[in-house]
């Protein structure tokens, strides 16, 4: 029989290869892991890890809030939602040099807190607010820049699905990394406004003032927006003071949009059908890929691959902090080639051991492993934000290049590339201000 270690690398090989060759990553790490599992210990042994591992893996309570969440914003988006918090905040912003792309950070960051997804958040926002963008003359670069960045704000301010399976992978709270998320979260928010300021300001041109709307209006657009306020403040508010766990929270969620939707007459039995059909097709992607990210996680570890590569770096003259930066390299270049969700789940499992024996050595991170698994994970979550936007793949830019078709794929990156500094910006802060992530969970989390 093969070496074990040669036989693990060769499978990540065989994995690269066939996601390469675009086979669903599902089905790929399925592949990879029955087979390895099957040459290290035979038939049998894979035989019977099949009997108790989907039922294991499904079985998990905080996994029932996925569905939930994604229930929720599947709703959200057919309700209306994401009209009624662009008109809000272009009602506020929109007089302003730039503002009508300031609201549109905006109004995603406020989606994506209710949607939790980035690629739905870039798809909703970009047919709601691209038109009034393309309306008041700003540049093709800018606008469409502006919604594939901003899209990515789904992923990371909670309650965020993403998160959720990087705290069930490491063991974390879901409330916990919840309230870590906010604070960068809400840094890159500002950032991106700030991006915006310094474009309209250097090229005035590419962003020009809107119409100043009267009070009624403003008042009438603000309005609107108190709804999605309260739903926001009954799920993270509720979740973070410690009212209820995240899958009561979620169930909440999705009650307050429904009876919002049925109540203002804007959601119909088949919109809601609909909205079930898309939460269920997504969550047995997700569900399935769990399963074939822990069949290659077994086959990984039995293979000795993990601990290799956390030996390895161990022993390595590298600091932890520069292979800190490494891992989070990598996973920027993974996300040219893969989905976040798959991202995560793939990665995390190799990089975690890595950074808790690195932890564990005299010149760890100056961190407890729970603060560590906090801190790393939101720095994971942004390079996997940054993969959405990054070229030559960039998810979030073909969404955004879909609805925009006759702006070419080069000026949708141009613009998104300023954006994209600045989310560089926001790792080097967080890297080296861990308390930015940490703050909260210790005020609140005690």
């Amino acid at each position: 029989m093969a070496d074990p270690l040669v036989l693990g690398f060769a499978g990540l090989g065989a994995l690269v290869a066939l996601i390469a060759l675009r086979l669903p990553i599902a089905y790929a790490m399925i592949l990879v892991g029955g087979v390895g599992v099957t040459l290290l210990n035979g038939p049998a042994i894979f035989m019977a890890q099949l009997k108790t591992l989907a039922y294991g893996q499904f079985s998990i309570f905080d996994l029932s809030v996925v569905p939930l969440f994604i229930l929720m914003g599947a709703l959200a988006t057919r309700v209306g939602l994401s009209a009624d918090m662009f008109r809000a905040a272009n009602a506020w912003f929109g007089s302003l040099r730039g503002g009508t792309a300031m609201a549109s950070v905006v109004a995603c960051a406020i989606f994506g807190a209710v949607c939790g997804s980035s690629i739905a958040t870039a798809s909703t926002m970009g047919k709601v607010a691209l038109p009034e963008l393309r309306r008041v003359s700003y540049s093709p670069a800018l606008a469409t820049g502006t919604l594939a960045a901003g899209g990515v704000l789904g992923i990371l301010i909670p309650p965020s699905v993403v998160l959720i399976l990087y705290a069930v992978l490491v063991e974390a709270s879901i409330v916990t990394m919840f309230m870590a998320a906010l604070l960068p979260g809400l840094l890159a928010v500002a950032l991106f406004m700030l991006v915006i300021a310094v474009t309209v300001t250097v090229r005035p041109a590419s962003g020009p003032a809107g119409e100043a709307v009267d009070r009624a209006e403003l008042r009438a657009a603000s309005l609107a927006v108190i709804p999605v306020a309260l739903i926001f403040l009954a799920v993270i508010g509720g979740l973070y003071i410690g009212l209820y766990n995240p899958v009561p929270a979620a169930s909440i969620g999705v009650a307050l949009v429904a009876l919002y939707g049925f109540g203002r007459k804007r959601l119909a039995w088949s919109g809601s059908r609909e909205a079930l059909l898309e939460t269920a097709r997504l969550s047995g992607m997700i569900y399935l890929i769990l399963l074939g990210a822990e069949m290659l996680k077994i086959f990984m570890s039995r293979a000795g691959v993990p601990q290799a590569a956390a030996e390895w770096m161990v022993q390595s003259d590298l600091a932890p902090m520069t292979i800190l930066i490494v891992l989070l390299v990598v996973l920027i270049a993974l996300g040219c080639l893969m989905d976040s969700l798959s991202m995560i789940l793939l990665a995390i499992p190799f990089f975690w051991p890595v950074l808790v024996e690195l932890n564990g050595t005299g010149a760890g991170f100056g961190m407890d492993t729970e603060h560590l698994k906090i801190w790393f994970g939101i720095l994971a979550l942004i390079v996997v934000e940054l993969g959405l936007i990054t070229p030559p793949v960039g998810l979030n830019v073909f969404v955004i290049s879909s609805i925009a078709k006759d702006v070419p794929m080069g000026e949708v990156f141009k613009g998104v590339l300023p954006f994209f500094s600045a989310e560089l910006l926001r790792v080097g802060l967080l890297l080296a201000f861990p308390s930015i992530v940490l703050v909260l969970p210790l005020w609140l989390g005690g």
